[in-house]
C-alpha cells in the first residue's frame, strides 16, 4: 500500500506518469522528499544501467524537473516544464 501512495504522489510532478513513477521507485527513490536531495545525472545513468541501455536524454530532462519541483516549495512556472531543463542554462522568462 505504501508503495502504491509513493507511485501516485510521484504521478502529481510535471513529465512523470505511471511509467516514469515505476522507474523512480526501482531507482529506490522513496518520496519527493527524497527525490528532492537527488542528483538527475545520476538517477540517469543509474536508469540507463538498470535498463542495460541508453535511455533517451528526455528522461534526464524530467529528472532535472522533477528534482527542482520536489526541492522547490514555490517552483517559477517556466521550471515546470520539463522541455525547458534540456543542456542549457537559461529559462525563457
Amino acid at each position: 500500500m505504501v508503495r502504491e501512495a509513493i507511485l501516485k504522489e510521484f504521478r502529481t510532478l510535471p513529465g512523470v506518469g505511471k511509467v516514469i513513477a515505476e522507474d523512480l521507485w526501482n531507482l529506490g527513490v522513496r518520496g519527493k522528499e527524497d527525490l528532492a536531495g537527488r542528483n538527475p545525472e545520476k538517477l540517469y545513468d543509474e536508469l540507463c544501467d538498470l535498463q542495460g541501455t541508453k535511455v533517451d536524454r528526455c528522461m534526464l530532462y524530467v529528472f532535472r524537473c522533477a528534482v527542482y519541483v520536489s526541492a522547490t516549495p514555490v517552483p517559477d512556472p517556466n521550471r515546470t516544464k520539463w522541455w525547458n531543463w534540456k543542456d542549457k542554462t537559461e529559462f525563457p522568462s
